[in-house]
C-alpha cells in the first residue's frame, strides 16, 4: 500500500475545529510536510470554518440536508475534494457516518481520530462509555477509515489514565489534548510512506504506533 499521490489534505468538520487546529499549527510550525487545500464542513456556522479562515484556507459548507441520500451528500463532498486537488482527507470532528461511495472514492486515504483506544468503545461519546466502564486507562486512536465504524488499521495511538474523581467531561479534556498531538503524528506517518496494510494492521519501519 503506497502513501496518498500528494500532501494536500482536506479536512471534514462538524463543529469547532479544535483538530483542525492542531493540524493547521503542525503545517505552520513544520512540524507536518503538507497543505490544507480545503476544510468542509456539513454546518453552516461551524466555529472551525472561522479557524480555517484565519489561517487564509479555503473553506466550503456543504448542508448534508440539501441532499435526498447520503450517498448524494457524499459524492457532493468527493467532487468538492478532488477538484481542489486533495490526495488526503482528515476527519476532525466531522458528525456524518461517510459512505462506501465517499471511501471507495479515497481507498486507504482517509483517516480519523477517536477518543478512546479502539477497538474499546466505538462509536459516539466515547469517554463517557470508558468512564461509565470503570476502565483504568482510555485514550486516543487516528486510524484509516473503513466501511465499519471505527474497526480500520489503527495508525497511533496514546493512552490517558482515568483518575480518580474523574468526570466524563474531565477525562475527555485530557483525551482532547492528546488528541491534537498525535493527528499530526498520525498524518505525517501516512503522508511519508513505506507502510502497509496486513490484515487489520498498519505496519511501518518508522515510528512506533503507540505512544505512552
Amino acid at each position: 500500500m503506497s502513501a496518498p499521490p500528494n500532501r494536500r489534505l482536506g479536512v471534514l468538520i462538524s463543529g469547532r475545529g479544535s483538530n483542525l487546529q492542531a493540524i493547521i499549527d503542525a503545517v505552520a510550525e513544520g512540524v507536518l510536510d503538507a497543505r490544507i487545500a480545503v476544510v468542509i464542513s456539513n454546518r453552516e456556522g461551524a466555529p472551525g470554518l472561522e479557524r480555517a479562515r484565519r489561517a487564509g484556507i479555503a473553506t466550503r459548507t456543504i448542508r448534508h440536508t440539501d441532499y435526498n441520500s447520503r450517498e448524494a451528500f457524499d459524492l457532493a463532498m468527493v467532487d468538492e475534494l478532488e477538484r481542489c486537488g486533495v490526495g488526503l482527507v482528515c476527519l476532525a470532528g466531522f458528525m456524518r457516518l461517510l459512505s462506501p461511495a465517499f471511501i471507495h472514492a479515497f481507498p486507504a486515504a482517509i483517516l480519523n481520530i477517536h477518543p478512546s483506544l479502539l477497538p474499546s468503545f466505538p462509536g459516539l461519546d466515547a469517554q463517557r462509555q470508558a468512564w461509565e466502564h470503570g476502565v483504568a486507562v482510555s485514550g486516543a486512536t487516528v486510524h484509516i477509515v473503513t466501511p465499519e465504524l471505527d474497526a480500520g488499521p489503527i495508525v497511533r495511538q496514546a493512552v490517558v489514565p482515568v483518575r480518580e474523581g474523574d468526570t466524563p467531561e474531565s477525562l475527555a479534556a485530557r483525551i482532547l489534548e492528546v488528541e491534537h498531538r498525535i493527528y499530526p503524528e498520525a498524518i505525517r506517518a501516512v503522508l511519508d510512506g513505506g507502510w502497509r496494510i496486513e490484515g487489520r494492521r498498519f505496519v511501518t519501519g518508522g515510528a512506533p504506533r503507540g505512544v505512552l
